[in-house]
């Protein structure tokens, strides 16, 4: 099947052959476009999507082998559910003083084993407990054919977990766990005609790098003494997109493509000096600035990028951490003296 790209003209020729599709991945060619635009595509998808997961965990119980920040970063990296991510709003966003209904997606998850043999919990096991801005964002994804999804870890008797997860919208620039994507594949120039890749071998390069599957889709193969075109550019971009279930192979390339032009009409914007949104483009352009994907807390207080300091994403019995004293590891005062890993305490 073949697509026109980003509503452009038959005029333009840019194409998108769909090679190969399911639910899961998508094997795609991008024709008569330049490298820089065929990188930004994928650095783009890889990176600057928005989707949903856990950023906060507030641990009430954990009787595990594992300790709270080994948990907290397991369930941080469970795929779930950013179908309408777009009515969630970032947290910087928000009216809440830390999150709400509007912002985030809170799952409770409550295990105790109580009999003789392991029990393993499962992302099943998260329940979404409140209200969430639609039906389907901050749900596991669970794809296997027992239903368990992703292993969070394993108990044994008398073992308990009880945990408040709360969700968020964010994007892999941010954190990897805001990735759509598992992986993206990304070729040009299987025959290497253009000669950007020098390859290091021992022997014979033709025998140590065997030519891709893509070559088929290229044209006759480079013959030995054929003159070689420093002018010659790439036109033709092979991918190969893996989702990690929270988003559709599809939605991740649309969205992909909107996130593009939005950072495309940011920069019209900025050269033309206008405060609307650079002649209609998407991406709720306004006076206030971009208004495309960006990380739920990037700048303003209280975030890793200004202000009080960044939230470790957990809390426990003993007090938040960088609460200031509410934690035994540290704050305005310990058994042994005023933070004795530095500050303004007399220390060790």
């Amino acid at each position: 099947m073949d697509y026109d790209m980003l509503g452009m003209d038959a005029v333009d020729g840019v194409q998108v052959k769909i090679r190969e599709a399911d639910n899961v991945a998508v094997d795609f060619v991008l024709k008569n476009v330049d490298l820089a635009f065929a990188n930004s595509l994928r650095r783009v998808m890889l990176a600057e999507i928005p989707t949903m997961a856990i950023d906060l965990v507030e641990v009430e119980k954990n009787t595990s082998v594992l300790a709270d920040e080994f948990l907290c970063h397991r369930l941080g990296l469970i795929p779930l559910n950013s179908k309408n991510v777009d009515d969630v709003l970032y947290t910087r966003d928000c009216d809440c003083e830390q999150y709400c209904e509007q912002c985030s997606v809170v799952l409770s998850l409550n295990a105790r084993c109580t009999g003789d043999e392991v029990m393993t919990v499962y992302a099943r096991d998260l329940v979404v407990s409140e209200s969430r801005a639609n039906e389907w964002v901050g749900s596991p994804v669970i794809t296997d054919p027992d239903g368990h999804g992703a292993i969070i870890c394993k108990l044994r008797k008398g073992q308990e977990l009880k945990m408040k997860c709360i969700a968020k919208k964010g994007i892999a620039k941010e954190h990897s766990k805001w990735a759509p994507t598992a992986a993206i594949g990304f070729e040009y120039d299987p025959y290497n005609k253009l000669r950007h890749l020098d390859y290091w071998f021992e022997e014979d390069p033709v025998a140590e790098w065997p030519i891709s599957d893509n070559a088929q889709f290229e044209g006759d193969p480079p013959q030995k003494g054929d003159s070689f075109d420093y002018d010659a550019a790439p036109s033709q971009f092979y991918f190969n997109l893996e989702t990690v279930g929270g988003l559709e192979p599809d939605v991740i390339m649309q969205q992909g493509i909107r996130v593009l032009q939005q950072k495309l009409a940011a920069v019209i914007q900025e050269l033309t000096g206008s405060g609307s949104g650079g002649g209609g483009m998407p991406g709720e352009m306004d006076g206030a600035g971009f208004g495309g994907a960006r990380s739920p807390d990037m700048g303003g207080a209280g975030t890793a990028y200004g202000g009080a300091g960044l939230d470790q994403g957990f809390t426990t019995p003993y007090g938040a951490p960088g609460a200031g004293g509410g934690s035994v590891w540290g704050g305005a005062a310990t058994p042994f003296g005023a933070q004795p890993y530095g500050g303004g305490g007399a220390g060790w």
